[in-house]
């Protein structure tokens, strides 16, 4: 009895051996961080919104006035990353655009072409 008993204990360590087999280390997978690129291409809804926030900020300046020829100087004088700015600056409702817009604005070149628009209108 005392043999069936030793034999019974063998098998079952046996088994419990087995499923016990050593396990091949974990494997660790390193994952770069996320890398955020600024936007270099500006896309149509981008310029949109661009557009309608330098549109926004000329109308402060000038209530009541058509600043539709005014802002397209503005945006016609304006770098691809100036004009990105702006529309993530607003999407994100980070104020500050105005400064944007006046640095735009104090440009000779878009000085020049606020004034010849203001001639015409």
């Amino acid at each position: 009895m005392r043999f069936q008993t030793f034999a019974a204990l063998g098998l079952a360590a046996a088994t419990l051996a087995a499923c016990a087999a050593p396990m091949p280390p974990a494997t660790t997978v390193t994952v770069p961080p996320a890398v955020v690129t600024t936007p270099t291409v500006l896309d149509a809804a981008s310029r949109q919104v661009a557009r309608t926030v330098i549109n926004a900020e000329m109308e402060k300046r000038l209530p009541g006035a058509n600043v539709a020829p005014y802002t397209d100087c503005v945006v016609n004088n304006a770098t691809t990353a100036e004009l990105i700015d702006i529309a993530q600056a607003s999407r994100a409702g980070v104020s500050g655009t105005a400064d944007s817009v006046a640095a735009i604005v104090s440009r000779p070149a878009t000085t020049q072409c606020i004034a010849a628009a203001a001639r015409t209108a």
